[in-house]
């Protein structure tokens, strides 16, 4: 019997270590609050979601810059123990590996402060390299903890070349340049949807009433996640709600990473964007239920395993 091909999946994106440090509650401006455990684990946006598409079966090139650090080799092996290539992650001298400080409160909840290092250096020479795994991906999969420019950049590649793109556009920029969200299928959760609005979105029906608003800004699909609300998607004709998976929250910390990782895996496979979506928000949903980012990524068999509960549990109801 003949192997099914994976897909091919280019991740351009942001390669960091995180402390994560846990506490009862986050700090208010000005409050200082005696935290319980710290841990150091590879993160970054980008890395966390090429580890989270390789765990469910994806062929993944990653793409970005790490420093001339202590953590710099560590964060490169820990990428290929995955089996990602890492051909294109390059070493920048004289700077430091990008750091991210997360702070994770009892209830799930977290705050992020990020030191972007060498992340912040990706730009053309990086591009250039990997122009030819970009061109012959699936699938270009970008958020926005590498430059701007260089994203708009790659994102050009990918579609002179025929390539869909996936952008994750977190974290939310000031301003967000027009061309940047000429992609193919952006994925916001609630807050960077409101921040590409510039006005705020408090509930389920303004995020749905909101969706011709992101369309009209160049995207030809939309998915906006909601946490236990679940998605609402937008295939390019109509707006469907995607309900959620119940799970208990543990740490919310990469579960926006999981889902990304998860709709690039299903789509590249030439699934439909709602079953994409379906298999995204069980994704993620699990990645919730666990501790930290990368360490909290599932496999593809947990993901299915997730949905065929549902599934059965919603049909007995």
């Amino acid at each position: 019997m003949e192997e099914k091909r994976r897909a091919k999946i280019a991740v351009l994106g942001s390669i960091n270590m995180d402390l994560m440090i846990r506490s009862e509650k986050l700090p208010l401006p000005g409050e200082t609050v005696i935290a319980e455990t710290k841990v150091e684990n590879p993160g970054g946006k980008g890395a966390n979601q090429a580890v989270a598409a390789a765990r469910m079966g994806a062929e993944v090139t990653m793409i970005g810059c790490v420093g001339d650090d202590s953590f710099a080799e560590e964060l490169v092996q820990n990428l290929e123990v995955e089996g990602i290539d890492t051909r294109h992650v390059t070493r920048k001298t004289n700077t430091t590996s990008g750091v991210a400080v997360v702070m994770v409160e009892t209830s799930g909840e977290n705050a992020i402060l990020v030191v972007p290092g060498a992340n912040g250096l990706v730009g053309p020479a990086e591009l250039e390299q990997a122009r030819q795994v970009i061109c012959a991906s699936d699938v270009l999969l970008m958020q926005l903890e590498v430059p701007v420019e260089t994203v708009i950049a790659a994102a050009k590649i990918a579609r002179e070349a025929g390539v869909p793109v996936i952008l994750d556009p977190a974290p939310a920029p000031a301003s967000f340049p027009p061309e940047l969200l000429h992609v193919d299928l952006i994925c916001p959760n609630q807050s960077e949807a409101a921040a590409l609005l510039e006005k705020p979105l408090t509930s389920l029906e303004d995020v749905v009433a909101s969706i011709p608003a992101l369309a009209e800004q160049g995207p030809r699909q939309i998915l906006v996640t909601m946490a236990a609300q679940g998605s609402v998607l937008f295939d390019g004709e109509a707006v469907e709600i995607i309900p959620p998976f119940a799970i208990q929250v543990i740490d919310s910390t990469a579960a926006g990473d999981a889902f990304a990782a998860g709709l690039a895996v299903k789509l590249a496979e030439r699934a439909t964007l709602r079953e994409a979506a379906l298999f995204a928000s069980a994704a993620g949903a699990i990645a919730a239920s666990g501790a930290g980012a990368q360490t909290a990524m599932p496999n593809r068999e947990l993901i299915e395993t997730l949905i065929t509960k549902q599934v059965q549990e919603r049909f007995h109801e």
